[in-house]
């Protein structure tokens, strides 16, 4: 846990920012009939789960969970994910991660689902902190958050509590 005075956003915060980016994820698919909603392990995929209830709760669209593995020290190693590239090919998909920062993570992971044709392919993050040394964006973010280079975001996941805060 952190010092009260680092918390960037407390739980009901994160509540309200991940229903505002179902929302728009929704509005931006309303066409589709399906969409893939793809996490980046783990956090981005704990992230990913809270957006997909989100929209669940508020349309008709299918939502279809997938889990991707990136190794975050060496992204250029194989990526692999829990579902087949038959099943998102011609979808349309987002890629969540929780926090975007130099962009590497979120770059590789878009590089990876680019190997078979999307209907439409958008990014979301919960936090987006500018410090991008790829040109990669976030289309869905939480917060943008101008910090030092020096500090870091650090996006918890509990059972009843989601906080973000600096260290």
């Amino acid at each position: 846990m952190t010092d009260t005075n680092n918390i960037i956003l407390n739980n009901t915060q994160i509540e309200q920012k991940i229903r505002r980016m179902a929302f728009q994820i929704y509005e931006s698919n309303s066409e589709e009939k399906e969409i893939i909603i793809a996490g980046i392990a783990d956090n981005g995929f704990f992230l990913a789960e809270k957006i997909a209830e989100a929209v669940n709760k508020i349309s008709p669209l299918k939502v279809t969970l997938c889990k991707v593995f990136i190794d975050k020290k060496k992204p250029t190693t194989p990526i692999t994910t829990s579902i087949t590239s038959d099943e998102y090919k011609n979808k349309a998909l987002v890629l969540v991660d929780d926090v975007l920062n130099s962009g590497t993570t979120l770059i590789y992971g878009v590089k990876h689902f680019l190997e078979v044709p999307l209907k439409r392919f958008k990014t979301a993050v919960l936090v987006n902190r500018n410090h991008k040394k790829y040109p990669v964006k976030a289309d869905f973010k939480g917060i943008s958050l101008s910090t030092s280079i020096k500090e870091h975001v650090v996006v918890e996941f509990k059972a009843n509590e989601t906080i973000a805060y600096l260290t």
